[in-house]
């Protein structure tokens, strides 16, 4: 940061004696390098701002001619904020770097209106980044994280692994074997991995790798929790196990860009589909079997229950597999991937980027989202912000734009916590600014000598020390810069002070007006509606069941749609949550709700969305009198724990205060074992015990075993 800013600013300040293209290069650096939050390595960084370059120029140009008028500058702040904030939604790179392009059109939205100072503008913007992007390239490189194709590469041979040891005997896992696989699972999660190997972007693959990692975690989850196999394992249940063990192995050559997994998917699907089909069980009672045409070998007795519960957990594996390898495809091959991937759960493959980024961005357009409040927020401080600085005619309007953008936080305690300390390095800035300036008064030469040193000390010092020491170094260094512009005056040092007040009360006030709290009520809000959409499934999912098909849906019904949706903004408010302080300078922060795992609730939603998909999956088996009606009563018993929890999230006026019991005596009725019961009724059973297994989670805080992994199936009591 220190040798790209001082060698754009003096290069083209004293070298070229161009004082205009000097600040841009200057602020360009600063914006990009500092302000900015850009993750990843050096390189990554750099390939970032490269691409970033040409959107830099626009809102040159645009904060340029848009400076003509107040009410012009003012409408572009309100526009141009609201959009680079808003396109947070598009993962953590275009997140990190919205702030930074923020200053580079606030920088040219203030008086004078030149627009012949246009050519000057952008020469100094290129200047500064191109300077950053070959320093950050090149200068203290750093070794690259592990990517997430890597990490996924090792999930999924983990799997086979796992897979390879239970298809052949003992036909169980060690204990070793099975903390291996929930580390790999814990790996994937994306709290864990870093922000720029996150895979949040709305692009294909981006999609693609965020569903390996589920399909990853729920793998290995269900291959640790494979029920024991009996003395003599049925061989199609064998034979599964050992054709997922070669398709996650497939998988991980795929990712590690070998050749598309096709022959070994086509291997899992025929051999999911024959133990399917052997686990149907007799038709169900009431219905008239067809005579035989000549005499035939007698049926094979029914398998027993226990039988059937290890092959509906073997078709659980298989199908998170088949679409792990799917992802896989995608996300190495994009729309030239030669796996199937079924439409409904891959709805994306045959989209186009414009209409992906389309999706994510109408997804967020509400209320209900942290993305959409916090760009309405920033938006609104910006433009109050700039209204008054026109309006007034703020003396360098400028800082107390910036002090608005670098201080408005997402709840109010923490930007009041930011204010106080931010005004009080500010004060002592500006006092050390006031005798700087009036000791050395218009001598240039010193503030050029002194201002390398001081930007490697407020650049380096800064960021380690908090906001406090951050403003109040930045005061000095902008008056060092100013006065090599200007002749300077120890009035300077005041009319910093008051734009940092300024901009401070602004963003104070709309941090009061818009969404206080931030993601703390937002989470409970949606967390309580990702359940109760998940409650919808539960009852639709299980009465199909129930009636054998008469009321199955497809995967694209508006109630999956509706789920998916509160899933994700679910999600980035629970990502907002865990991104805001967890203490202040009075005392720790207090839980939303304490004692509530919310990444239970999160897990929950993905769990009802896949287990509802593979459960309606056609052809669906009559289940007989006797396991309908157990599978109906079960879903409807979950989808009402369900609604008690949400309610318990996030109660209403007057919700019932009742207390919400930790283990559902709904727990018991799982080993329910009707006569004659077929394999669907058991892969009913056990989808709707790992949800309640999920609510249980949700109401512990994830203590115990169970909090482990996200996919772990512990049993209550």
């Amino acid at each position: 940061m220190t040798l790209v800013a001082a060698a754009g600013f003096y290069a083209f300040r004293y070298g070229l004696e161009r004082p205009v293209a000097a600040t841009y290069a200057l602020f360009a650096a600063v914006a990009l390098g500092g302000l900015a939050k850009i993750p990843g390595t050096g390189r990554q960084r750099a390939r970032t701002m490269l691409r970033l370059l040409p959107v830099c120029w626009l809102l040159v140009i645009i904060g340029t001619y848009l400076s003509v008028r107040t009410w012009s500058a003012v409408a572009g702040m309100l526009a141009v904020g609201f959009a680079l904030a808003f396109v947070a939604v598009g993962g953590p790179r275009p997140a990190g770097a919205a702030p930074g392009l923020q200053l580079l059109y606030i920088l040219p939205s203030f008086p004078p209106y030149d627009p012949a100072s246009l050519g000057d503008r952008l020469i100094g913007t290129t200047a500064g980044t191109a300077l950053l992007v070959a320093a950050e390239a090149l200068i203290l490189t750093e070794p690259a994280a592990t990517t997430y194709r890597e990490l996924a590469a090792r999930a999924a041979r983990t799997a086979a692994h796992c897979a390879t040891l239970l298809g052949g005997p003992p036909y169980t896992l060690t204990g070793a074997d099975r903390r291996t696989a929930r580390a790999a699972g814990r790996a994937l999660r994306p709290l864990t991995v870093p922000e720029a190997e996150r895979p949040a972007g709305p692009g294909l693959r981006d999609r693609a790798l965020a569903d390996i990692g589920l399909a990853a975690r729920t793998l290995l989850s269900r291959l640790a929790q494979l029920p024991d196999a009996p003395s003599a394992p049925a061989p199609e249940a064998t034979v599964a196990l050992r054709a997922v063990a070669r398709l996650a192995t497939a998988t991980t050559a795929c990712l590690r860009a070998g050749p598309s997994p096709v022959a070994p998917y086509e291997e899992l699907a025929a051999a999911r589909a024959h133990l399917s089909a052997l686990s149907v069980g007799p038709p169900a009672t009431g219905t008239r079997a067809p005579a035989p045409a000549r005499r035939t070998a007698p049926a094979p007795p029914p398998a027993p229950p226990a039988v059937l519960r290890r092959h509906a957990a073997v078709l659980e594996a298989a199908d998170a597999a088949l679409t792990m390898a799917a992802a896989a495809d995608l996300a190495v091959r994009g729309r030239h991937a030669r796996v199937p991937a079924p439409p409904g759960r891959f709805w994306y493959a045959v989209s186009r980027s414009p209409l992906l980024w389309w999706h994510r961005l109408r997804g967020h357009a509400g209320r209900r989202s942290v993305f959409f409040q916090n760009a309405v927020r920033i938006a609104l401080a910006l433009t109050a912000a700039r209204l008054v600085a026109g309006v007034d005619t703020l003396p360098h309007g400028f800082w107390a734009m910036l002090a608005t953008l670098t201080l408005t936080r997402t709840t109010m305690d923490e930007t009041w916590h930011t204010i106080r300390l931010a005004l009080a390095g500010t004060l002592a800035g500006a006092l050390v600014t006031a005798g700087t300036l009036t000791l050395v008064g218009t001598d240039t030469a010193v503030y050029a000598v002194v201002l390398p040193a001081w930007m490697l000390f407020a650049f380096t010092v800064g960021p380690v020390k908090g906001v406090g020491w951050a403003q109040g170094l930045f005061t000095v260094l902008v008056a060092l810069v100013f006065a090599q512009l200007a002749p300077p005056t120890w009035r300077l040092a005041e009319v910093r002070m008051l734009d940092v007040l300024v901009g401070s009360a602004i963003g104070a006030v709309f941090g009061v007006l818009a969404w206080p709290r931030g993601a703390h009520d937002e989470l409970r809000h949606a967390a309580a509606g990702l359940l109760r959409r998940a409650a919808e499934i539960v009852v639709a999912t299980s009465a199909s069941v129930a009636g054998g098909g008469a009321l199955a849906a497809p995967s694209g019904v508006p109630g999956h749609r509706s789920l998916r949706h509160a899933v994700i903004l679910a999600e980035s408010a629970y990502a907002q949550y865990q991104s805001e302080p967890t203490h202040f300078g009075g005392g720790p922060r207090a839980p939303v709700l304490p004692g509530v795992d919310w990444q239970a609730t999160l897990m929950a939603g993905h769990h009802t969305l896949w287990g509802s998909q593979r459960l309606l999956r056609p052809p669906l088996t009559a289940l007989g009198p006797a396991a309908a009606e157990s599978a109906g009563a079960l879903g409807e018993r979950v989808a009402g724990r369900m609604l008690l929890v949400s309610a318990a999230l996030d109660p209403g006026g007057d919700t019932p205060t009742a207390p919400v019991p930790l283990i559902d005596p709904a727990f018991a009725e799982f080993g329910t074992e009707p006569p004659e019961a077929p394999r669907l009724y058991y892969a009913t059973v056990s989808w709707l015990e790992s949800l309640m297994t999920d609510l249980a989670r949700i109401a512990r805080g994830g203590t115990g075993p169970a909090a482990a992994d996200e996919g772990h199936r512990e049993r209550p009591g």
